[in-house]
């Protein structure tokens, strides 16, 4: 049952996308959302860490769950699910529905098995159809921002396609399998002539997919153009594809500084720039896309703090901290929507809630995101605190470089809800006037 379980998570809602070849499956497949991510839950929840399903070699699909995959496998599901039930009432009227149901199961087919896969070239179709999907949702308004914004995403994850062909082929040229297993990575990479190249490969491949400075110019562009249920998908579950990429290929259990301090930098970099930049923006969907690139760059950071001392029991908080972001981040724009959609009812809850999630997003004691900073922080202070050069001349440690980055972090999450409140209360006052609803959906 459980491995049933493991080949029905991401073959289930491909499946159905396959189906909306004949015109009853197109008409069904908008009813249909909410209910393809089911069995991606069920896997999360009942199915033993360990549990594999492996087809013949040596082409094989092979499926295995491990705790940070079963983390982001769970929230992401529960946000499909969500975010399936929204999109039903959001395109109820719109005639080109069955199409973007299309596009929505096949991101969804490769998202979920993004965080199940197990071998080199199951993960690279994933990780594309997951990337090439996504596209029709983005573009599905069809109108010169969403096709600017679609011309500005497709490139980029055609580029970060190539970052990860590269790295995969050249690590699997180092095994006598013609498909290596995706837990064989670390002990191929360190036997490669082309370690270094590899390693920039994954960073620049995955964290092109995450949105890390300067990797991150698609995110604004794409949340903004995009519906609200496909930008919900994006902030939410989207990037989480370049962080379980990382998870997976980079050499956590081996010490790595170089590597290790340039991701660090380039972490901490995006988790200020995202602070700077988002504080100026007034449309919504565009202030959670600059809160995503600066919680990434956070992500992106303790991954790269872990790479320089080869601290592999980072996979667990870094997992845990993203799958926080998926719930909360994918409420904050479900939120939007419900206020598009709701009526001046939405008006009286929705601001509530939002402030809710943006306060637990900023560390709200006993909330997910406390736990969340405070797994991280544990580990960054056990396990990487001498790793700053700084340190090492007895000034500054990592520590207080990343209490500094959980400070900011923490002070833009409260910016960002306050921004969030005084756009929501807005649209509250104005909701019932009929130009609202397709202003507030668009934007």
């Amino acid at each position: 049952m459980s491995t049933a379980l493991l080949l029905l998570a991401p073959l289930f809602p491909f499946v159905l996308a396959l189906a909306g070849i004949l015109p009853a499956g197109r008409r069904a497949a908008p009813r249909l959302l909410w209910l393809a991510p089911l069995p991606g839950l069920l896997v999360a929840l009942f199915v033993p860490l360990g549990t594999e399903a492996a087809g013949p070699a040596p082409m094989r699909l092979t499926l295995a769950l491990d705790g940070p995959g079963a983390l982001l496998l769970g929230a992401s599901s529960l946000l499909w699910m969500a975010a399936g039930a929204y999109a039903a009432a959001y395109l109820k009227d719109d005639p080109r529905r069955p199409a973007f149901s299309l596009w929505w199961l096949l991101t969804l087919a490769g998202s979920q098995g993004v965080f199940l896969v197990a071998d080199f070239a199951s993960f690279y179709l994933a990780f594309s159809l997951l990337s090439l999907a996504a596209y029709g949702m983005t573009t599905h308004r069809d109108t010169a921002e969403a096709r600017h914004a679609g011309a500005v995403y497709l490139t980029l994850t055609v580029v970060s396609e190539a970052f990860v062909l590269f790295a995969l082929v050249a690590l699997a040229a180092g095994s006598a399998d013609a498909n290596p297993r995706l837990d064989e990575v670390a002990s191929l990479l360190p036997a490669s002539p082309y370690a270094g190249a590899i390693l920039v490969s994954i960073i620049c491949g995955f964290g092109l997919k995450m949105g890390l400075v300067p990797l991150h110019v698609w995110m604004p562009l794409a949340h903004s153009a995009a519906p609200v249920p496909a930008a919900t998908l994006s902030s939410g579950i989207l990037v989480k594809a370049g962080v379980i990429g990382l998870l997976r290929f980079l050499p956590l259990d081996m010490p790595t500084p170089g590597f290790g301090m340039a991701l660090l930098a380039m972490g901490l970099l995006t988790a200020f720039y995202g602070v700077v930049v988002g504080l100026a923006q007034s449309r919504p969907k565009t202030i959670l896309a600059y809160s995503t690139v600066s919680q990434m760059g956070v992500i992106g950071a303790v991954a790269g703090a872990a790479l320089a001392a080869g601290a592999a029991e980072a996979a667990a908080p870094i997992a845990f901290y993203g799958a926080n972001h998926v719930l909360l981040k994918g409420g904050m724009f479900l939120a939007i929507g419900v206020m598009a959609l709701g009526g001046p009812s939405a008006g009286r809850v929705v601001p509530a809630v939002t402030a809710l999630l943006c306060l637990s997003l900023a560390g709200l004691p006993f909330s997910g995101g406390a736990l969340a900073k405070y797994a991280v922080k544990d580990f960054v202070g056990g396990g990487w605190a001498g790793f700053w050069p700084l340190h090492q001349a007895g000034v500054w440690g990592n520590q207080i470089w990343f209490d500094l980055l959980l400070a900011v972090g923490t002070a833009w999450s409260l910016a960002c809800a306050a921004l969030l409140l005084v756009v929501l209360t807005g649209l509250a006052a104005a909701i019932r006037l009929p130009a609202v609803k397709a202003t507030a959906s668009g934007d």
